[in-house]
């Protein structure tokens, strides 16, 4: 089965995230997703328009991996 050019563009097109969404990922609140982005420790959201932000979704994604493998590390141990 061939797949045409824009379907093919359509499945790896990126997909925004609202805050809720993004809350509901993670676990956490606004003000600290906010304090995180404000440290450089958390992903930027994209500008949509006035007073209206989206995240990029894999970008949430690779954040929580990240947490999870420095989570699994042994302090100490050498990879």
């Amino acid at each position: 089965m061939r797949i045409h050019a824009n379907e093919q563009t359509k499945r790896s097109s990126p997909k925004l995230a609202r805050l809720p969404r993004v809350l509901e990922l993670i676990g956490g609140s606004r003000s600290w997703v906010y304090q995180e982005i404000a440290l450089g420790r958390f992903p930027k959201p994209i500008s949509m328009g006035k007073r209206n932000v989206a995240w990029i979704e894999q970008e949430i994604f690779d954040w929580i991996e990240q947490r999870i493998q420095e989570s699994r590390q042994v302090k100490g141990a050498k990879s």
